[in-house]
């Protein structure tokens, strides 16, 4: 029998603002769709919480024994600067800046998303579609609309046309707006004239002389509306009807609104039967921003190499400190936040290796099954990662305890301890224990501790040779020293 037989997972539906059991359309199968990056600059720390959130998703479904196609796409057409109707595309906007043809762009940030995504230890998707490889797909699509009489050509552009729309459907329903407030709200833009609404969004847009990247279609060279890539990309993969579309919090309105907008137009009922949306990373209790300075790339998190963190931390620890909060959570980044997380990180590693030391007895002090049955339910509740780690925590307790001659346990509560144990830090959380051993890596910590001590006391003596020959030695051997007003820190 399956595990996913034997629970019962509840999912939090953005469509219907409540709880719901959870039931695939096909038995055993799932379909997923999340919207991925568009790729003109390296990936934001705050979309790998997004991405994070549904890698993890992605893993316990597996986990529960389900066969899940997961589609996660590349946007790499672009979509307009501040997502107007008008203006330039992003990634043609970085080509121009960098004087670069815009397919080399995609090529560069694409290649970093993936090593970013690859440190963090993510499943690749089932399939991961770009929108440049289906334009066909979202041509024929705008056609259909088209024939439904539910879209407009204007010189070489077609534009959905919300208000014909909302007479048979609920234009808004996903974020809970209303048109007629929608309408009442907007003001009036320049080079909107071409629409019949302000609400209309485009579906095609005729490419100006200058704009490089162009595709023919029927109503001339242009290019996709950035709403339409995803209904293409996600129908042709998952059917018209599919179970789970992920995104952030900010993709909820316009673009998941108009996602379902386009589905139902197109294919007369709605697309998706889940919807599920992750909220925002701030950092300092401020948004992230490269405006203000308040931002920080996951890869200075990992080499230190920032003015924000005291330290360098591990990708397993960024990623332990992001699965405390639950995925629907706002989330604040911070220095403490992250050194209380990679404490939290090396006593689950700790205990994982005095697990295998544990002396069994004839009973057990434990009760391993309710505890195992609390991670489920834990995950069961909306993928709740707080509680599950809360759990993994009172096992810890207990293994101390058991270690230190206070508690006992049995053989087999040992082994499924230990499985249970493993299969929720390592398969659903995505940690890894990297670069030997806890105790091997608080050695090295140790060492390099006591010479930033002796530099210290060289350079107070104005011994600088002594110091700097520590410091490029240290460096040689990749291990990087860092002065600031608090003392000295080192990075590998």
């Amino acid at each position: 029998m399956q595990l996913y037989q034997q629970q019962t997972l509840k999912i939090y539906n953005s469509l219907s603002g409540k709880k719901e059991i959870f039931k695939p359309l096909n038995e055993g199968h799932i379909g997923m769709y999340v919207c991925g990056p568009t790729v003109y600059s390296n990936v934001h720390l705050g979309n790998c919480r997004t991405f994070m959130s549904f890698d993890m998703i992605f893993r316990y479904l597996r986990h529960l024994g389900y066969k899940v196609r997961y589609v996660r796409n590349i946007t790499d057409a672009g979509h307009l600067v501040d997502d107007a109707e008008d203006g330039e595309d992003k990634i043609a906007k970085k080509a121009r800046l960098e004087q670069l043809e815009p397919m080399e762009v995609v090529q560069r940030y694409t290649i970093d998303f993936h090593n970013i995504l690859e440190q963090f230890n993510f499943l690749p998707p089932s399939i991961e579609p770009t929108a440049t490889g289906h334009i066909i797909e979202q041509i024929e699509i705008i056609k259909e609309i088209l024939e439904k009489g539910l879209a407009y050509e204007v010189n070489g552009s077609v534009y959905f046309d919300v208000n014909k729309f909302n007479e048979n459907h609920d234009y808004g329903k996903l974020s809970g707006r209303k048109l007629e407030d929608m309408i009442a709200n907007t003001r009036e833009l320049a080079g909107q004239d071409e629409k019949k609404s302000p609400q209309d969004f485009a579906l095609w847009k005729k490419a100006e002389p200058q704009h490089i990247m162009r595709w023919p279609s029927p109503w001339g060279d242009g290019f996709p509306g950035w709403h339409l890539e995803c209904t293409a990309m996600s129908t042709k993969y998952l059917g018209e009807t599919f179970d789970i579309h992920g995104g952030g919090m900010d993709l909820k309105f316009p673009h998941h609104e108009c996602e379902i907008a386009q589905a139902e137009a197109c294919y007369g009922h709605s697309p998706v039967r889940y919807w599920m949306h992750a909220n925002m990373l701030t950092m300092n209790g401020k948004k992230m921003a490269k405006s203000t300075g308040n931002n920080i790339l996951p890869g200075e998190i990992f080499t230190g190499e920032n003015n924000i963190l005291s330290k360098a931390f591990s990708p397993s620890v960024v990623r332990f400190f992001m699965m405390q909060a639950h995925y629907t959570s706002i989330l604040d980044l911070s220095n403490d936040a992250l050194l209380a997380s990679e404490k939290g990180f090396n006593r689950l590693m700790d205990t994982l290796s005095a697990m295998e030391g544990l002396e069994t007895g004839s009973s057990s002090d434990f009760d391993v099954e309710t505890w195992k049955q609390q991670c489920y339910d834990a995950m069961n509740d909306d993928f709740n990662t707080p509680i599950l780690i809360a759990n993994l925590f009172e096992a810890v307790k207990h293994v101390n305890l058991i270690k230190e001659g206070k508690e006992s346990i049995t053989a087999n509560d040992k082994e499924t301890l230990a499985h249970t144990f493993n299969a929720f830090v390592f398969d659903i959380l995505g940690l890894e224990q990297k670069g030997g051993s806890t105790e091997d890596a608080g050695k090295l910590s140790g060492v390099v501790e006591l010479l930033i001590e002796l530099r210290k006391e060289a350079r107070e003596n104005k011994d600088f040779a002594t110091s700097d020959k520590i410091r490029d030695q240290l460096a040689e051997l990749g291990i990087q020293l860092k002065d600031g007003k608090e003392g000295t820190t080192f990075s590998l």
